[in-house]
C-alpha cells in the first residue's frame, strides 16, 4: 500500500498489556509489531531481525546469516536458549533438544522476512497454554495468506566494514528472494524463496597466554598484537578465526482450504539449505613466511602453539533442514478449537573439521566428520476455547512432544571430502512430554477478571549413550522421568477506559534437555559424562503491570521477579564428591533470582508526522545458592546486564518516505558465573554497548519500494564473547504486485 493511500491516523502497531482473543487466551503482558512497522524501522535482512527493538530481548545475532542466533530475554542470557519458545504460526522454532548458544539456537531460517505479517511476544511463564520453556518469554511469528493473486521480488546489499588488532577488511552480504500466492475459492496459498550469500567478520581469535619471563628458544616471529584475556591475564593475539561464507537457500510453501464456514485445513512445508565455509587467518610470520603451529618466540618469549588452535576454526558444513506443519482450526460463536502436529528433522547435518596444522591441512588431510543427521523433533497441541457464558472463558488442552539428539564424530583420512572412518564420539538420547491444561477467566465485574490455570506434565529422557574410543567409553544412561503441577494466577484491573494494572503469579518446571542430561564432555586426555540426573528447573515468576494508553500511543511499567530452585547452569566442579579435579558440565545451581523494572512507551505523532517509541529495563540477577560452589554465591547471573534500552524514532516528511533513528544499549554483563571475567573488551568478554541504527524508506512507485540502512552507525566495538559487527550499510529494492 502506498503511504498516499494510508488513513491520517495510522492505527496501533506496538500493542501493550492487550486482552487476547486467542484460543489461549494468554494473560501476559504482551508486546507486538507489525510487517509495516518493521518496514519503517528495521533493516529486516533475517527473520530475527524483526525482535530487534522489542522490549528486553536481544538476539545474539553475530552477522547476517548467523545460523545460531539464540534469545536473550530480560532474566536469562544468550546461553539459556531453552528458557524461552519461539513459534511461527503455532510451528515451533525453539531447538529444545540443548540449552546453549550453537546447536540449541532456534530455527530461524524456516522463515523468510517477507512472509511476516507481525510478531507477537508474552513475557513470562502466566499462560497454562506453554510448557516451562516460556520463562523468559513465548514469541510467535505469524505469517500471512495472500487475499488475492499477489508476487514480489526484493533484493539486499549489505556491506560491514571491520577492524581490530589493526586488520581491517570488508564484509559483504546478498541476498535476493521471491514471493508469490493467490486465493482461488476456499483454496489459499503462498510460495517464497530467497537465496543468500554472506561473508563474516572474525568471530574467534587464537591467543597464547604470555609467560611471565623472556625464555630463549622457539621459531622467531612477529606480528603478534598483546592483549588481555578476560581474566585480566597477558596474552598474545596470534591470528583470527571463524571467517564464515555462509550460503543459504530458504523455501517455503503453504496451503491453506476452507473446508466449511468455520473450518480451515492448513499445511505447510520449509527447506532450509546451508553451506558454509569458515577459515582463518594467522598475525605471525617467520623466516619463511606465514606460521599457524610450532614452538615460537615473541618478543623474547617462548610460546607453543599447536596445531588445533588454528584448525578448529577452519570448518565446512552442510545442512538441509525440513519442516512440516498440519493443523486444522473450527471456530464457533461459543466455542472454538485447534489441532496443530508438527515435524523439524536434521535430514542432513554435516561439519568437517582438520586436524593437522594450516596451511597445508586447509586443501585437505586428516580431520573429523561430526553428524547430527537424525536429530529433531515432533509435536502436537490440541487446543480449545468455550465461551461458557457471559463472565467466563475457559481454554483447555494436551500437549505432545519428542525431542531426539544424535551427534556422532568420526575420524576421515581427508576432511574435505573424505568418507566417515572410526566412530570416534558419540552422544544421543531422547526426551518425551506429554502434557494437560486448563484455563479459566471470570469477569468479576465489567472492571476485574481473574485467571486461573494449570498445567500438568509428565516428562522421561530415555535412550541415553555416550561413546569414546580414546580413552575408551561406551556407556547407556540410566532413563530418567518426571512430572509436576505448574499453577498460574492473574488478575486483571481495569479502572478507567484507559487504565489498567494486571498482576500475575506463575510457577514453571523446565525440564532438562537431553544434550543437557546426555552430551559428553571432552578434557584433555580424558572423558567423562555428567549426571543423567539433573533435576527440573523450578521457576516462581512474579509480575505488576501498570498501563496507561492513548488513541495515539501508551506507557507501561511492569515489576517482575523470578527465583529458579534447581537452576541449570554451566559451571566448573568438582565431578564427584570429594574429587579434586574439576570440569565444565551443566550442573543444577540451588537458586538464582532477578527482579527488576521494565519501562515501555509509545507515542504517535508526538509531533506531525513523528513516532517515538521505546524501553528501559532495570535488572538485579542474583545467584542465590551455589553448594558446589560457593564462590559464584552473591554474584551476578551469566549473561545478564543489569541496565537495558531501545529507543526509536521515526518520521515522515511526505507521504511517501519515512525515516527512522533507534538506538540500542545494555551495560555490562558477566561471562563466568562467580564473575571472575573482569575485562569485558576482549575474546570471550561481555561489555557494555551502545549502538545506533538508521533507515530510510522511500516508496517511489506504485510497486517500487527503495530502502537503505546503517546498523552501528559510530562504528562501535564490541564483544559478547565474540566480536560482533562494525558499521553495516544496507540497501534494497522491492517489487510489489
Amino acid at each position: 500500500m502506498l503511504l498516499q493511500d494510508a488513513p491520517a491516523q495510522a492505527p496501533a502497531i506496538i500493542v501493550v498489556g492487550r486482552r487476547d482473543d486467542s484460543i489461549e487466551h494468554a494473560p501476559n503482558t504482551r508486546e507486538a509489531v507489525d510487517a509495516e512497522r518493521l518496514a519503517e524501522t528495521t533493516n529486516l535482512i533475517d527473520a530475527e531481525d524483526s525482535l530487534r527493538y522489542l522490549p528486553s530481548l536481544l538476539v545474539r545475532k553475530r552477522h547476517v546469516g548467523d545460523s545460531q542466533a539464540p534469545l536473550a530475554t530480560r532474566t536469562s542470557g544468550v546461553g539459556a536458549s531453552a528458557r524461552s519458545l519461539i513459534y511461527a504460526d503455532g510451528v515451533l522454532l525453539s531447538a529444545l533438544i540443548g540449552n546453549n548458544n550453537s546447536f540449541a539456537s532456534p530455527r530461524w531460517g524456516m522463515v523468510s522476512p517477507d512472509e511476516i505479517a507481525r510478531v507477537e511476544v508474552l513475557y513470562g511463564p502466566f499462560s497454562a497454554a506453554y510448557p516451562g520453556n516460556s520463562i523468559g518469554a513465548v514469541v510467535n511469528i505469524v505469517t500471512r495468506l495472500p487475499e488475492r493473486l499477489e508476487a514480489s521480488v526484493s533484493s539486499d546489499v549489505n556491506l560491514q566494514a571491520f577492524d581490530h588488532y589493526g586488520r581491517t577488511g570488508l564484509f559483504p552480504a546478498y541476498r535476493v528472494a521471491a514471493n508469490v500466492g493467490d486465493r482461488i475459492g476456499p483454496l489459499s496459498w503462498f510460495a517464497s524463496a530467497s537465496h543468500l550469500d554472506s561473508r563474516g567478520q572474525p568471530l574467534a581469535y587464537v591467543t597464547a597466554l604470555q609467560p611471565a619471563a623472556p625464555q630463549a628458544g622457539g621459531t622467531p616471529v612477529t606480528g603478534a598484537v598483546s592483549d588481555l584475556d578476560r581474566s585480566g591475564r597477558p596474552i598474545f593475539a596470534l591470528g583470527a578465526g571463524g571467517l564464515e561464507r555462509q550460503r543459504q537457500d530458504n523455501l517455503k510453501f503453504k496451503l491453506s482450504a476452507e473446508l466449511g464456514p468455520s473450518l480451515r485445513l492448513t499445511y505447510s512445508v520449509g527447506l532450509f539449505l546451508n553451506d558454509t565455509d569458515s577459515r582463518a587467518e594467522t598475525y605471525l610470520s617467520g623466516p619463511s613466511g606465514p606460521i599457524f603451529a610450532g614452538t615460537l618466540n615473541i618478543d623474547g618469549r617462548r610460546v607453543t602453539v599447536p596445531a588445533s588452535a588454528f584448525s578448529n576454526q577452519v570448518y565446512a558444513i552442510d545442512q538441509r533442514h525440513w519442516m512440516h506443519a498440519l493443523s486444522l482450526d473450527g471456530a464457533g460463536e461459543t466455542f472454538s478449537w485447534s489441532a496443530i502436529a508438527t515435524l523439524y528433522d536434521f535430514g542432513r547435518d554435516v561439519q568437517r573439521i582438520p586436524s593437522g596444522a594450516l596451511p597445508a591441512s586447509a586443501e585437505g588431510g586428516a580431520g573429523s566428520i561430526v553428524r547430527m543427521d537424525g536429530t529433531g523433533w515432533r509435536t502436537l497441541d490440541l487446543k480449545a476455547r468455550w465461551h461458557a457464558s457471559a463472565g467466563t472463558e475457559l481454554s483447555f488442552g494436551a500437549h505432545e512432544d519428542r525431542f531426539e539428539l544424535a551427534n556422532h564424530r568420526y575420524a576421515t583420512a581427508d576432511w574435505r571430502s573424505g568418507e566417515a572412518g572410526a566412530l570416534v564420539q558419540a552422544a544421543s538420547g531422547r526426551t518425551r512430554t506429554s502434557a494437560l491444561w486448563l484455563q479459566d477467566g471470570w469477569h468479576l465485574s465489567p472492571q476485574l477478571e481473574l485467571t486461573l490455570g494449570a498445567r500438568y506434565e509428565w516428562w522421561r529422557a530415555y535412550r541415553g549413550f555416550n561413546f569414546s574410543s580414546s580413552p575408551a567409553l561406551a556407556v547407556d544412561q540410566p532413563a530418567r522421568s518426571s512430572a509436576g503441577l505448574s499453577p498460574k494466577a492473574s488478575l486483571h484491573w481495569s479502572p478507567g477506559a484507559r487504565w489498567a494494572a494486571t498482576f500475575s503469579l506463575a510457577r514453571a518446571l523446565r525440564f532438562p534437555t537431553v544434550s543437557e542430561l546426555y552430551q559428553a564432555i571432552a578434557t584433555g586426555p580424558t572423558i567423562t559424562v555428567p549426571n543423567p540426573d539433573l533435576r527440573p528447573e523450578r521457576a516462581t515468576s512474579a509480575e505488576l503491570a501498570l498501563e496507561r494508553s492513548w488513541a495515539s500511543g501508551h506507557v507501561r511499567l511492569s515489576l517482575f521477579r523470578e527465583r529458579i530452585e534447581d537452576a541449570l547452569l554451566s559451571q566448573t566442579a568438582p565431578l564427584l564428591p570429594g574429587s579434586t579435579a574439576l570440569f565444565t558440565y551443566v550442573q543444577n545451581v540451588g537458586a538464582v533470582r532477578t527482579n527488576g523494572l521494565e519501562l515501555a512507551f509509545e507515542r504517535r505523532g508526538l509531533l506531525p508526522g513523528f513516532d517515538l517509541s521505546g524501553s528501559v529495563t532495570l535488572a538485579d540477577p542474583e545467584i542465590v545458592s551455589d553448594p558446589a560452589f560457593p564462590a559464584a554465591e552473591g554474584k551476578t547471573i551469566p549473561q545478564v546486564p543489569r541496565r537495558r534500552a531501545s529507543l526509536v524514532a521515526t518520521w515522515r516528511p511526505t507521504d511517501i518516505a519515512a525515516l527512522s533513528l533507534a538506538g540500542r544499549y545494555a551495560s555490562r554483563s558477566f561471562a563466568t558465573i562467580d564473575n571472575s571475567d573482569t575485562v569485558g573488551h576482549t575474546y570471550q568478554g561481555f561489555e557494555s554497548y551502545l549502538v545506533l541504527d538508521a533507515r530510510a524508506l522511500i516508496r517511489i512507485a506504485p510497486h517500487w519500494e527503495l530502502a537503505l540502512g546503517v546498523e552501528n552507525l559510530g562504528d562501535r566495538r564490541y564483544f559478547l564473547f565474540h566480536p560482533f559487527p562494525g558499521r553495516t550499510f544496507t540497501a534494497e529494492a522491492t517489487w510489489r504486485w
